[in-house]
Parts: C-alpha cells; sequence; structure tokens
C-alpha cells in the first residue's frame, strides 16, 4: 500500500501495521494498512419456549463489521433458517468479548495466545425446528476438508431448495462493465489489497449492494445476510459478482440464495461448475472488460454471436 495510507480509527476493517517498505534496496519504516481478521463464534439459542438450548455451531475467522448479517447469511445457506421470521434476535450476548470460546459440541477451537473470539447469538423462535444431527453433517459436507464432489453434490441436492423459475437476462456488454463498477466501492480493499468482495448486480447493471471480507465465503454471507434478513431471498432478479474464484462452497450459497447467476474476475473450481449445471445457474467465469468465459447457462447472457455453447 502507499506510504500516506490513511487510518480510520472508527473502521473496523482496517488495521494499522508497522513495516519495512524495501524499495531499489533502500529500507523505510512506514506505517501501513492491513485487512482486520478476527474470530467470531456463532451461537444458537433454539428450542420450546420452556426448554431453551444456547449451541456454538461455528467459529470463523471473518473481517470484523456486519457480523449480524454473517450469522443469517451462514444460517440461511446452511439451510438452518428459511425465512427472516424463523429469527427473533441476533445480538451480542453479555461479556461475549472477553468470553473464551465456549463450545457445547465438545470440539475444541485453537486461537493464537492472547487472541479470544467474539460471539454473535442467533436466538430462533420457539416454533422452529433444528436438527443438530443434520446441521452438523451439513457442516462438515459442505466444508473444505477433503470431501469429495460427489458427497457434497448430494448433500447439496437434499439441503437446497426447488429450483425459482426465473426471468433474468442480461446484455454482454453491461456485464463485462460490472468488475469496473466494484472496484471503487471497495473501501477497505484500497486500503489493504487483502480483502474478498462479493456484491449483487440487477440486470441493467446497477449495483444493489456490496460487502468486503478476508474470507470470500464471509463476504457472501454478509451480502446474502443482509437481503435475507431484508425478507429479500430468493434473489431471483440479480447476479452475484465475485472479486476473485468461484469455488463449490460459494456456488451453494448462491443456489441457497436463489441467484440465477455468478460471475467471477476469477477461476471457477471444477465442482463449482458442476453444481452451476446441476441446478442451471449461469456461471462466468475470468470477467473482462473485452472477454469472458461461459461454463453454464449461457442464455441469461444476451447479444452473443458464434459458435454455440454446448455445456
Amino acid at each position: 500500500m502507499p506510504a500516506d495510507a490513511s487510518f480510520e480509527d472508527t473502521n473496523p476493517s482496517v488495521r494499522p501495521a508497522e513495516i519495512v517498505r524495501v524499495k531499489r534496496g533502500e529500507t523505510t519504516i512506514l506505517q501501513d494498512a492491513v485487512a482486520a481478521e478476527e474470530p467470531l463464534e456463532i451461537q444458537l439459542v433454539y428450542g420450546a419456549a420452556a426448554n431453551r438450548k444456547v449451541k456454538s455451531i461455528s467459529i470463523t475467522m471473518r473481517t470484523p463489521g456486519n457480523d449480524d448479517e454473517l450469522a443469517a447469511g451462514f444460517l440461511m445457506t446452511e439451510g438452518v433458517v428459511r425465512d427472516a421470521t424463523h429469527i427473533a434476535s441476533i445480538g451480542t450476548p453479555s461479556a461475549a468479548k472477553t468470553a473464551p470460546p465456549n463450545r457445547t459440541d465438545g470440539r475444541q477451537v485453537a486461537l493464537p495466545t492472547g487472541l479470544r473470539s467474539q460471539v454473535i447469538r442467533v436466538e430462533l423462535s420457539p416454533e422452529v425446528e433444528v436438527s443438530m444431527s443434520t446441521l452438523e453433517r451439513n457442516f462438515y459436507t459442505t466444508s473444505s476438508c477433503g470431501v469429495c464432489g460427489k458427497a457434497s453434490l448430494t448433500a447439496l441436492r437434499t439441503l437446497c431448495p426447488l429450483p425459482q423459475h426465473d426471468n433474468f437476462m442480461i446484455r454482454s456488454d453491461i456485464l463485462s462493465t460490472l468488475p469496473q463498477q466494484l472496484q471503487p466501492v471497495q473501501a477497505a480493499f484500497k486500503k489493504t489489497g487483502g480483502l474478498h468482495a462479493a456484491s449483487l448486480f440487477t440486470a441493467d447493471g446497477l449495483l444493489y449492494s456490496v460487502r468486503e471480507d478476508v474470507g470470500r465465503h464471509n463476504a457472501v454471507d454478509k451480502l446474502l445476510g443482509e437481503a435475507f434478513l431484508q425478507d429479500a431471498i430468493p434473489l431471483r432478479n440479480h447476479l452475484l459478482l465475485l472479486s476473485g474464484r468461484a469455488s463449490f462452497e460459494l456456488l451453494q450459497k448462491a443456489v441457497m440464495g436463489g441467484i440465477p447467476m455468478v460471475a467471477a474476475i476469477g477461476a471457477p473450481s471444477s465442482l463449482a461448475i458442476e453444481v452451476a449445471r446441476e441446478f442451471s445457474i449461469t456461471l462466468v467465469g475470468f470477467l473482462r472488460p473485452e472477454s469472458f468465459n461461459i461454463y453454464s447457462a449461457p442464455h441469461r447472457v444476451l447479444g452473443l454471436s458464434g459458435t454455440p455453447y454446448r455445456c
């Protein structure tokens, strides 16, 4: 980052760091900006009114900010909640910022010395039924821990909502402009160069919302969590733009959010392509001003000519 990088104490996404800048063999001590990364524990409160239970279901390393959206998006994309009315409240329990991680499932999470997780607690309405065995199976199967693609797709077919009809289409010339529209609104990325962005655009190329995070999956959860809490899911009339690559996990979240099209500035993975084809999502990769690749459902991109796309 530039030597004159400025800092905003109120910005939770950015931290100052003293660095040694080396340029043409000369060293200078400078203050730079880096992306903040801290643990967040997501707790779930559920059960009948007379028998409420509290369970820690995840600890994720994320960029602080929009934690309520992150928690809501995480629970929605994992199939725990299907409607915004299922969530009674989201907030930080008392003394959460000083309490160590407290996992009721017996698993231990190793954090760096002196680093304690913050806590966000999601309270479900008493009538919402939660199957913890199914919940834990889904978290395991959809995580990046070496589970085979076949098992992941099978779990997604079981978890995902039924396909929704949509009429989403976008002109290729508008699609090509989206990365340039995203760059100016990546405020924390401008300071640090270390954050992923996820954004929603309309078919007219209008920016609907954007979120940033050190984790690409967290950025998408924050983005979809905002829409979920606004009761805007499914997002049949929006495109999801990713600042990096497109992985299985991100396509899974798009499926759960009812998003008909995903575009990535980077490359898609093989399993992301499988998910897109399985659920008829238009998947675009290597999005540039003059070129891009379509891996699935090209009918949503207008203004194309040449050899028909067969996949």
